[in-house]
């Protein structure tokens, strides 16, 4: 089995490990339309599938990384000192180690305009984040491949965050994952608006990573999860192409459905809804049944994504006034 350190140094390779002073990155968030949902490696962040997201522009995580005079990792997270034995620290550090030289403390200062371990994706964004500042503080100059592989190792979806636009992260056969890595789809869709609608900012009681594994060790109904993919992204593509927004739509909100059904059938369930949510849900059922076209889509969390075009903005605002709309390709 290949661990981490030995995918970090096969990318690296003869590359120095001398920082040249403070890295300053930004990296969007992004969210899946056809789901990333269950690991065949976990170690290396191996997806059971491929997946394809799109971007939320100036939605994501901003890094400033730099060397710390140590004894340990200095991490701050939107202006807070974070504690070493915390969540958010504890997963960063231990991402840094992978390429840590000797003798080496990181300051890290992390700052999202997303909720963090909400399900918006902060994670990707954020390790995202991490490697593209650390390409820029050590000077290695990757490749995109590359750094799509080495952001994958701090979460698996961060490998579809270092591209614009609708990415697609390929799954891969390889046992040490260097086939798997994500890259931009070469289409433009100008008219295509993603509303967030933050329903709850809090931290989800059950992180994306642990439900993922339960789901996959207990959900019977897992086995049909694969070929749903693979028809989804073999369908959405083709959406894409031919810039059918309805088809876009229905892929997308039915693929988002069919993983929460998953994490229902776990044991035990995995229900990230809110009532909130569900009234969200509802409310777009009945808009669209009256002609509008609009359509949903949620990662683990209980907030929701809507998906509808720039004409149709003025009237989706109105039904939801707080949601924050991003333009992917504007």
């Amino acid at each position: 089995m290949t661990a981490p350190r030995e995918v970090v140094r096969r990318i690296l390779a003869d590359r120095t490990d001398q920082p040249k002073g403070t890295a300053k990155v930004y990296v969007p968030a992004n969210i899946a339309l056809v789901k990333y949902w269950g690991k065949r490696d976990e170690a290396l962040n191996l997806p059971v599938t491929g997946s394809l997201s799109v971007s939320l522009g100036p939605l994501g995580s901003h890094v400033e990384l730099s060397r710390a005079a140590g004894p340990a990792d200095e991490i701050r997270l939107n202006g807070a000192h974070l504690p070493a034995d915390g969540s958010f620290a504890k997963r960063a550090s231990a991402y840094l180690d992978l390429f840590r030289p000797r003798d080496f403390f990181f300051a890290v200062q992390a700052r999202n305009t997303v909720p963090t371990a909400a399900g918006f994706a902060s994670s990707a964004s954020g390790f995202a984040a991490l490697a593209k500042a650390a390409d820029a503080l050590f000077g290695w100059g990757l490749a995109p491949r590359e750094l799509s592989i080495l952001a994958r190792l701090g979460s698996g979806s961060a490998a579809r965050s270092l591209a614009d636009g609708f990415v697609e992260w390929h799954a891969g056969q390889a046992a040490d994952g260097m086939d798997s890595y994500a890259e931009r789809v070469a289409a433009e869709w100008p008219e295509l608006r993603v509303g967030a609608l933050v329903l709850c900012a809090e931290e989800k009681p059950v992180g994306s990573r642990a439900g993922m594994k339960r789901c996959v060790e207990t959900c019977e109904f897992y086995r049909e999860w694969p070929a749903r993919v693979a028809r989804d992204l073999a369908e959405l593509k083709a959406a894409i192409a031919r810039k059918d927004f309805a088809a876009l739509g229905a892929i997308a909100e039915g693929n988002a459905l069919a993983m929460h059904a998953l994490m229902a059938a776990t044991r035990p369930p995995l229900l990230y809804a809110l009532p909130e949510t569900v009234a969200a849900m509802r409310t777009i059922w009945a808009v669209r049944a009256t002609g509008l076209p609009l359509w949903f889509t949620m990662d683990a969390g209980p907030n929701v994504k809507l998906l509808f075009e720039a004409k149709d903005e003025a009237r989706v605002r109105e039904m939801f006034p707080g949601i924050d709309v991003v333009a992917p390709f504007g």
